[in-house]
């Protein structure tokens, strides 16, 4: 069940601090607070719950919260819990009336958080911060927009700038001989859970799993081993898991799977399929397959292609982002490899919805400039990045205008890299330790969230310091006029 509690935001000089003292009202926790919408979130994260049965949950301003604070931190679950029950600052920001000093919640339930915000409720929030922060002139705009008649359509205005990335997974790097194994290991342990009741009663099923072990050892700790070798490695692999299989196939036909856990049942599920895979590719000697598995534990990661001389083939999902005026918004997260460009429609679109109007200009990779987008930009009125199709020009000037304007358009683009560069180096986005999809893709969605927030929180106290910077030099002025002032009034005394 869920109770909605009241969400009004509380001021800092009411919450109660049992040792004394007051919040500050500069704090940055004290400022983020103010710039999200949290009677809105609460409305949406309340219909996820019935109203009558169950244990409470914990409010919509906790929930999310704790995943901000996480994410902005850069630290665990576990941390994370340990610095809201010593610091209250984060528990104003959380919502809490006073200084509590035992936890707030288990750190188990960040992964309950992260569940019950998927991405399409962590998308709508991210359009709300983000909505009452743009630019004023784009907010003008975007009012003027509704006011407009068919007869006088908005004018196309703003730049967007698009790109796709990899945020790679926390697995090992996958190798044919490496997952063999390891499904051999498991179907092992398959075996030992059914057949432990039976210890004593039966005969236990032999498994030949020494000279398993022996075999994949043999090539995994050699330095450079023969194509061949490997080839050899990988057979005797499948030779080894095609017989626990067929093991535990016959221990199934006596009906005790019900032995196994439920993370066991799903492993055997996936074990199977990886066993179905990987002897395809070896009976007809390819290195691909469809919808391939490269991890037991995490069988939605897929294999990315980026073509990166570092990283030629990351593990992960793939997420296509917009940005505007520095702010970023995430357009797709999918975890099979597909063509980013296909997303540019929807993304122009996406951004006439949120602000009423086309943008003037589309700034993206060479692979979002197929003649299907630019032909799309072209009936718009959208100017794409890039060079133009056909002969270049021979004129001087005309030539010389085209390059500067190319010029500027790979400057403008590089902001989107450095949003990818602020995530992965500052943020979760370079490993993605979640290991369910739905909370993956919540990890994702929170870092470009709290990117935006540092982001509205650089800009308001730049705004701050120019203040106070202004207000200072105001009262040196007043100030360096007192001594005369004070002559002046010694004179008329006198």
């Amino acid at each position: 069940m869920y109770r909605k509690d009241d969400v009004n935001q509380l001021k800092f000089e009411n919450f109660y601090l049992p040792f004394g003292g007051k919040l500050r009202s500069d704090n940055r926790w004290v400022i983020l607070a103010k710039q999200i919408p949290w009677a809105r979130i609460e409305q949406e994260y309340g219909k996820l719950f019935c109203d009558d049965n169950g244990c409470p949950a914990k409010p919509a301003r906790v929930a999310l919260g704790a995943l901000l604070i996480k994410e902005r931190l850069g630290i665990t679950d576990r941390e994370t819990v340990e610095q809201i029950s010593e610091n209250p600052y984060l528990q104003y920001f959380l919502g809490y009336p006073e200084y509590i000093e035992q936890e707030p919640f288990h750190n188990s339930m960040m992964t309950h958080f992260r569940k019950r915000f998927s991405q399409d409720i962590l998308k709508q929030i991210n359009e709300w911060i983000v909505k009452e922060s743009i630019s004023d002139n784009n907010q003008s705009q975007e009012t003027n927009s509704d006011n407009n008649d068919d007869n006088n359509p908005p004018t196309n205005n703003g730049k967007l700038i698009v790109d796709a990335t990899c945020t790679p997974a926390d697995i090992a790097y996958p190798t044919d001989l490496n997952i063999l194994n390891e499904a051999r290991e498991k179907t092992e342990e398959i075996i030992d859970a059914m057949h432990e009741p039976f210890i004593g009663i039966e005969q236990k099923p032999r498994t030949y799993r020494n000279k398993a072990r022996k075999s994949y050892l043999s090539i995994a700790k050699s330095k450079k081993p023969s194509y061949k070798n490997i080839r050899k490695a990988i057979s005797k692999q499948l030779g080894f898991l095609r017989r626990n299989l067929a093991i535990i196939d016959s221990e199934a036909f006596k009906g005790r799977l019900k032995y196994l856990s439920p993370r066991q049942y799903r492993l055997l599920l996936v074990i199977n399929e990886v066993f179905r895979q990987q002897q395809y590719m070896y009976a007809n000697n390819i290195f691909r397959i469809d919808d391939r598995i490269v991890n037991l534990y995490q069988p939605h990661i897929r294999p990315i292609v980026r073509g990166k001389s570092k990283n030629p083939v990351e593990f992960g999902a793939k997420v296509s982002i917009s940005l505007v005026d520095g702010f970023s918004f995430v357009d797709k997260i999918g975890w099979d490899s597909y063509n980013e460009s296909c997303d540019l429609k929807e993304q122009i679109e996406s951004y006439k919805r949120r602000f009423g109007f086309y943008p003037e200009s589309v700034h993206a990779d060479k692979i979002y400039r197929t003649n299907d987008n630019r032909l799309y930009c072209k009936t718009r009125g959208i100017r794409i990045s890039g060079p133009p199709l056909g002969r270049p020009v021979e004129e001087d000037k005309q030539l010389k205008h085209q390059k500067k304007i190319q010029y500027q358009d790979e400057i403008d683009r590089i902001a989107v890299e450095g949003k990818f560069g602020q995530g992965k180096r500052r943020f979760s986005l370079a490993r993605i330790m979640a290991k369910l999809a739905i909370t993956s893709e919540s990890v994702v969605m929170v870092s470009f969230m709290v990117m935006n927030l540092e982001k509205i929180l650089a800009g308001i106290l730049s705004f701050l310091l120019f203040l106070a910077e202004y207000v200072l030099n105001r009262l040196l002025y007043i100030c360096s006029g007192l001594p005369k002032l004070k002559y002046y009034c010694l004179w008329q005394a006198a």
